[in-house]
């Protein structure tokens, strides 16, 4: 009666070893695969990504204080961000992507009173020539 239970008994703990080796295994698995950096397939096309309006140095050194909203929006283009409370700020941003890389992001404000603009502030500046050209137009101006 005992010499028949003995082959009964090692099936059963063969079973039970492969449970463990395969929940083992499973368990590595899932552990490994939450700690792999992205995977990056060879070969696959990440375009680059833009949003808001584009903002160059020309469009900077063509702004002049003095200039109505209607003069800044054909040099600028339409505000991305006009504050509801403040209607004399507007935002003009311009984030890029490139494909899987790093983003940046540029970003000008134009400050206006009495629907003149006053001055802007941001990542872009004026020229020293549109300035000097801007210092002598006054200056033309004055003297006439």
């Amino acid at each position: 009666m005992f010499s028949q239970q003995i082959p009964e008994i090692r099936q059963t703990t063969a079973l039970n070893k492969s449970i463990r080796l395969a929940l083992i295994i499973g368990l590595v698995g899932i552990v490994s695969a939450c700690s792999i950096p992205r995977l990056q397939f060879p070969g696959v096309y990440k375009i680059d990504i833009q949003q808001g309006n584009i903002i160059t140095q020309e469009m900077i050194d063509q702004l002049r204080p003095g200039m109505t909203k209607r003069q800044v929006i054909f040099v600028m283009g339409t505000p991305l961000v006009r504050d509801p409370f403040n209607q004399d700020r507007w935002d003009y941003i311009y984030s890029y992507q490139p494909g899987g890389g790093v983003r940046g992001q540029e970003g000008v404000t134009m400050y206006f009173e009495n629907d003149l603009l006053t001055h802007f502030t941001g990542d872009f500046k004026p020229t020293e020539e549109s300035t000097a050209e801007t210092n002598n137009s006054a200056s033309a101006a004055s003297n006439s």
